[in-house]
């Protein structure tokens, strides 16, 4: 009896396959799967700046199984050998993609109209990919922003995934990027936190901080002020929390009714972070509070006196809020995403929430420090496919005033 056809594709990619571990990345991609593969060609480059090329033939069961396996595998910049157009198909009603529409990473990526690679604008993870096919020009866009009758890329025919690759030259964050760990030398750490924000700075890149309000208990705010003031800053997110508890700071000296000389409990201080909020909505908001001299210090005084600026995205457990504070989530998700995709770096500062909402909008391109005590944060991070985070183990209040003091602030 003749032996049954399997069915395959030959696929292709190319880059620093080796010391970038892509290679043992995509086969693995394919045994997990329960595939099988066989490398038709392996070019292996000559020196560390060569690129080396591989073509492979990849099995599957069926159809459907072949189809899941080249889906994992394609986000490692692995692309179909026989190349072929990106398909499209219209939007059926505003906010809904067509059946079966293409889901992006947050990687660079690329679609083939009319036999030409055009470059997707707008890199962001789980998007759609928005084509004109008159401009030959795409683009990501949320599904919120989806309408009737535009056209969107369909499965995964004509699409190139540009997988990250190590740097060929030794970076500042080399030696950090291994499994988290509280183990790590905070102080070597925090130098080259801080020679990243130096370089973004200089080199008039943006750096986005995520503060939560762990950063005002601890006071550290005095000196993630004196970031701001040093114009290491470009902007800040948050939620009202960090925003409240600061101003509850200014206008009591208590950080959820905790004296922050003290550290003991006030009278009636678990009151002061409404009281806080009702004077800053009697006064307008918080830019407001400032001109009329209601705020007087820290740190968001020193966000509004610097023009510093600052987006707080509302959330269901919020008092108030801050009048400040966005409370439509379409609407603070659109805010943030204008700065991550122009920011070079990105600062996470002991806030799960807002830095997994952060990194979701961000291109794996941006260098993104998350700080906190606990390591499941990060670890949460990478798992929901921000993979370019470095983690730093510590306590959030010290790391801030060390990360001021090396930079002089």
């Amino acid at each position: 009896m003749p032996e049954q056809r399997r069915l395959y594709e030959d696929v292709t990619a190319q880059g620093h396959l080796i010391d970038s571990n892509i290679l043992s990345s995509i086969m693995n991609g394919i045994v997990e799967l329960d595939g099988e593969f066989e490398v038709l060609s392996l070019d292996i480059g000559r020196g560390n700046e060569n690129p080396s090329k591989l073509t492979m033939r990849v099995f599957g069961r069926d159809e459907q199984h072949l189809y899941e396996i080249l889906r994992s595998i394609h986000e490692h910049g692995v692309v179909p050998v026989h190349l072929e157009n990106a398909h499209v198909e219209p939007a059926p009603a505003d906010g809904v993609f067509p059946e079966g529409f293409y889901s992006t990473t947050n990687l660079e990526t690329y679609i083939r109209i009319g036999g030409h690679w055009v470059h997707v604008e707008g890199t962001e993870m789980d998007l759609g990919i928005r084509v004109d096919e008159v401009t030959q020009t795409a683009c990501g866009v949320p599904i919120s922003q989806v309408r009737a009758g535009d056209r969107y890329v369909v499965g995964q025919a004509g699409l190139r995934v540009i997988s990250q690759e190590r740097p060929r030259e030794k970076t500042a964050f080399e030696f950090m990027n291994s499994t988290v760990s509280s183990e790590k030398p905070k102080a070597q750490t925090i130098k080259q936190v801080a020679s990243l924000i130096r370089e973004v700075r200089d080199d008039g890149r943006k750096t986005i901080a995520v503060a939560g309000p762990a950063v005002i208990h601890t006071g550290a705010a005095e000196h993630l002020a004196r970031l701001v003031n040093a114009g290491y800053v470009s902007v800040l997110f948050g939620g009202n929390a960090v925003a409240t508890h600061d101003i509850e700071v200014a206008l009591f000296g208590t950080s959820l009714g905790i004296d922050m000389k003290s550290g003991v409990p006030v009278p009636g201080g678990h009151e002061h972070h409404l009281r806080a909020i009702n004077r800053i909505r009697a006064a307008g908001g918080i830019r407001d509070a400032v001109e009329k001299g209601v705020l007087a210090s820290g740190l968001m005084y020193t966000l509004v006196k610097t023009g510093t600026p600052y987006i707080l995205a509302g959330s269901i457990r919020d008092d108030g809020p801050l009048p400040d504070v966005i409370t439509d989530v379409i609407e603070a998700q659109d805010a943030m995403r204008a700065w991550c995709r122009e920011a070079g770096a990105c600062i996470m500062l002991s806030t799960m929430l807002h830095s997994i909402a952060t990194g979701n909008l961000l291109p794996a391109s941006v260098t993104t420090v998350c700080v906190d005590i606990n390591p499941a944060v990060v670890t949460k991070l990478a798992d929901r496919g921000s993979l370019q985070t470095i983690g730093v183990v510590t306590d959030v209040g010290l790391f801030l005033k060390q990360l001021a003091d090396e930079l002089g602030c």
